[in-house]
C-alpha cells in the first residue's frame, strides 16, 4: 500500500486538531506557544503534501511550495527565539506562566 495524499492531509489535520485544542484548553503560555507551532508545522506538512502530489505536465513534482516552506521555518525559529525571550521576561516579572495571572500588557 503506498501513501497518498489523503494520508497526508489525515495526518495534518490531526496535528492542526490537536494543536488548535491545546491553544484553547490549555493556560500555561509555554504549552499554547508549542500547540501553535504544532498548527504552523501542520500547515507545513499539508504545503509539502500538495506540493509533491502536484505533477507538472513533464512528470516531475513542483518543488515551488516546499521552497515556501524553507522559509516559512526559518521565519518560525526567529519567532520562536523573540516568542521565548518575551515569555522569559514576562516569567521574571510576574513569577508565572499562567494565562490567567498575565492580565494586562503593562509591567
Amino acid at each position: 500500500m503506498s501513501v497518498t495524499l489523503n494520508h497526508y492531509l489525515f495526518a495534518s489535520g490531526i496535528l492542526f486538531a490537536i494543536g488548535f485544542s491545546g491553544v484553547l484548553l490549555r493556560r500555561n503560555i509555554l504549552t499554547i506557544f508549542m500547540c501553535l507551532e504544532l498548527m504552523l508545522n501542520a500547515a507545513n506538512l499539508s504545503l509539502v503534501a500538495f506540493s509533491r502530489f502536484n505533477v507538472s505536465p513533464t512528470g516531475l513534482p513542483n518543488y515551488n511550495a516546499q521552497i515556501l516552506v524553507f522559509f516559512i521555518i526559518t521565519v518560525a525559529a526567529a519567532e520562536v527565539a523573540v516568542g521565548l525571550a518575551i515569555i522569559v521576561s514576562l516569567f521574571r516579572a510576574r513569577q508565572t506562566t499562567h494565562v490567567e495571572d498575565v492580565n494586562s500588557l503593562k509591567f
